[in-house]
């Protein structure tokens, strides 16, 4: 196993007072993690791509305490979260995909478990292109008022041969969200669902 080659990492947190309601007292915070990675597959099609997911393990971890840190430094603050990859023009969209096992596992484990599935998305782009990440409640994907996302880039990434890996999380639902549904308060935590 080897380590990824890292250009640089980026972290972002933004506070969320109001989206045209009252100021919240409890501002809603969300939080990216990205990081610039050489895409060892980049100009060429390799068939057996799957054991770089391991190679990303260490580097998944490393983001998602970046997150827990950028939002307080206590797991149980967070309460959403989601994943994605940009792969530079060189690559292939498959070559993101190998981004969800590794980024998924490393925010559950840091966050002590978590249940439900991590939202993601993922595209091919050039320098500068920007995503939007799904966000989703950690133990319940039909909270509706964790349904959100948070959009996420780097001005100078990636280039033709390189990734750039991302993980959000957030600390609560949406401000003023009055969708109701299922509350955080009535989740079951059984099937990461409901």
């Amino acid at each position: 196993m080897a380590e990824p080659e890292i250009r640089k990492f980026s972290t972002c947190v933004e506070r969320v007072f109001h989206e045209g309601g009252p100021n919240s007292s409890s501002p809603l915070r969300r939080a990216s993690a990205l990081a610039v990675i050489r895409n060892p597959f980049a100009g060429r099609h390799v068939v057996d791509i799957a054991w770089y997911m391991d190679d990303l393990k260490s580097l998944g971890i490393s983001m998602a305490q970046r997150l827990v840190d950028a939002l307080g430094g206590e797991p149980t603050a967070v309460e959403g979260y989601g994943k994605g990859a940009i792969v530079g023009e060189d690559g292939e969209l498959e070559h993101g995909a190998l981004w969800h096992v590794p980024g998924g596992y490393a925010m559950r484990e840091v966050l002590g478990g978590a249940m439900a599935i991590v939202p993601s998305t993922k595209k091919v782009g050039p320098v500068g292109a920007r995503i939007d990440i799904p966000i989703t409640h950690i133990n319940a994907s039909y909270v509706r008022g964790h349904f959100d996302a948070m959009e996420t880039g780097i001005q100078d990434a990636p280039r033709r041969d390189e990734i750039c890996l991302v993980l959000v999380m957030s600390t609560g639902a949406r401000i003023h969200n009055r969708c109701l549904g299922l509350r955080p308060e009535d989740i079951k935590g059984e099937d990461g669902l409901r």
